[in-house]
């Protein structure tokens, strides 16, 4: 190990039951750089840096950290010899504050032995400041967004003053604006001497901050390449082991008549006299940034938020949606942009989490039918290509693309007409988000109608036939597949054109 490594990670294995998660790996990492950690989901990555951080144990292998061979036994002992995780899955603590979060476990104590509150504000102010986070302090966790939940992890995650910040999806629920605010909190990390490792689904942002890129295949360490040595072809030719040609495979449908039909909705402060329809058949982008109101206008159809005034028809009558049981009844299903707060069930079994939503359909004459309910798993199973080795493995074991498939599995067993999918591929690599942009296009095929929200511009349109855009709670623009760019859907979204 030179004196420009900063960690060296050696034939490292691990396993679990019914699988090896990670054969005779390596990784090693040069001070003051950003290293990109690829891989599909399942790949091993997370599996790696849990061992890290002192989550896991290697079954086998050496970590040498600032030139010195290392056990890591738990989380503590990594933050001590500066190593801290920005992790993919957030699970802040939603009735304390933004600066309870950031100093949990190591609050400043006053001469009495008490928790220094007004201490712990400052610092947090004064944290938050330098990295210009504009956030109380003082506020609720619950009371944030996703997005800025995210922000106060990484302002967490630099309070360390770690010398190795890993970093797990971190810009999977924040803005661009925002991805560039961190890029540049990364940058100046850089300068003073802190490394970073990167784990991303989004390959540009590996070509535009990375410095190295290593990659995992199956558990199986594939190669490590300077990022300028390479492209995003050969770079995912590496992850997935194939090309990967199509990762938008939008096949035309045929699409039909209304389905949904929105009218002048109105939610306080929200959402402002939003229009649309929905047709059988199509999928429907709804795009936007961070903030715009897409989210509240789902909530408002959904029936998980109350609406002010507007009116919803479905298949040209109107129906009063007051909570999601009266969607449901109406042939709506609603995949949730958080998986993991509320989309998965992360202590029961695939098979549970898919038959949650409609288990009426499965009892007779009281009792519930298993069997009956195994053979339609199975064959779910099989129709979507979820991974994995049982359907009673807890759906928290499974790869992030793995469980998203189980939760759209779920709301197909409920027959639905129109299929809401709030952030459908977030959090999940690139051949996974083939396999739902794949699963998307058959859907529509077969007359389901999709309502796609997405943050990401490629994805909307790659697989949109219309899309429609909002800024700060309007409808801004709405542009057919021909007509929709990068750059007219940016200007709706930014306020720069109107509809």
């Amino acid at each position: 190990m030179d004196s420009e490594t900063i960690l060296m990670m050696e034939n490292i294995s691990k396993s679990f039951p019914s699988v090896k998660a990670l054969d005779n790996v390596h990784l090693s990492v040069k001070k003051g750089t950003v290293h990109a950690l690829m891989g599909e989901n399942g790949a091993g990555k997370s599996t790696l840096m849990k061992m890290l951080i002192g989550l896991y144990t290697p079954d086998s292998g050496s970590i040498t950290f600032k030139n010195q061979p290392v056990t890591i036994p738990d989380t503590a002992t990594a933050l001590k010899m500066g190593i801290s995780m920005i992790h993919q899955e957030l699970s802040p603590i939603p009735y304390m504050t933004i600066a309870e979060n950031i100093f949990l476990g190591r609050e400043p104590i006053n001469k009495l032995g008490l928790v220094d509150r007004k201490a712990m504000l400052s610092a947090s102010r004064n944290l938050l400041k330098q990295l210009n986070i504009q956030l109380n302090p003082a506020s609720l966790m619950k009371d944030i967004s996703i997005a800025n939940t995210q922000m106060v992890e990484i302002a967490k995650a630099i309070s360390y003053n770690s010398s190795l910040i890993i970093m797990d999806e971190p810009t999977s629920a924040i803005t661009e604006r925002e991805v560039e605010h961190l890029f540049a909190m990364i940058r100046t990390l850089k300068e003073k001497g802190v490394s970073i490792i990167f784990i991303t689904h989004r390959i540009d942002e590996v070509f535009e901050i990375a410095d190295e890129i290593t990659v995992f295949r199956d558990g199986h360490y594939i190669a490590t390449v300077p990022t300028k040595e390479t492209n995003k072809n050969s770079l995912i030719s590496m992850m997935v082991g194939r090309e990967l040609t199509n990762i938008f495979p939008k096949e035309k449908a045929e699409i039909g008549e209304v389905i949904l039909s929105v009218k002048n909705l109105n939610r306080k402060g929200k959402v402002k006299d939003v229009s649309f329809d929905l047709r059988r058949g199509e999928i429907l982008g709804l795009a936007g940034l961070m903030g715009a109101g897409r989210t509240e206008i789902i909530e408002s159809i959904f029936g998980i938020a109350k609406i002010e005034s507007g009116e919803i028809f479905i298949k040209g009558q109107k129906v009063h949606i007051t909570r999601p049981e009266d969607a449901i009844r109406h042939g709506m299903a609603l995949l949730t942009e958080d998986r993991r707060s509320s989309g998965i069930m992360a202590v029961l079994s695939v098979k549970d989490n898919m038959v949650i939503a409609n288990l009426k359909q499965f009892v007779k004459n009281g009792f519930l039918q298993k069997r009956a309910i195994v053979d339609t798993c199975n064959k779910e199973k099989t129709r979507l290509d979820i991974k994995t080795p049982s359907m009673d493995q807890l759906i928290k074991l499974l790869s992030g693309g793995n469980q998203q498939k189980v939760l759209v599995s779920r709301w197909l067993l409920t027959s639905p007409d129109i299929l809401i999918l709030d952030e459908p591929t977030r959090g999940i690599d690139v051949g996974a988000k083939a396999e739902i942009h794949r699963l998307m296009s058959r859907l529509a095929q077969e007359g389901k109608a999709i309502l796609m929200i997405s943050s990401e511009l490629p994805e909307i349109l790659g697989m949109s036939d219309r899309v429609i855009v909002m800024h700060e709670g309007r409808l801004t623009g709405e542009f057919t597949r021909e007509e929709a760019s990068q750059e007219s859907i940016l200007r709706a979204a930014t306020g720069l054109a109107t509809a």
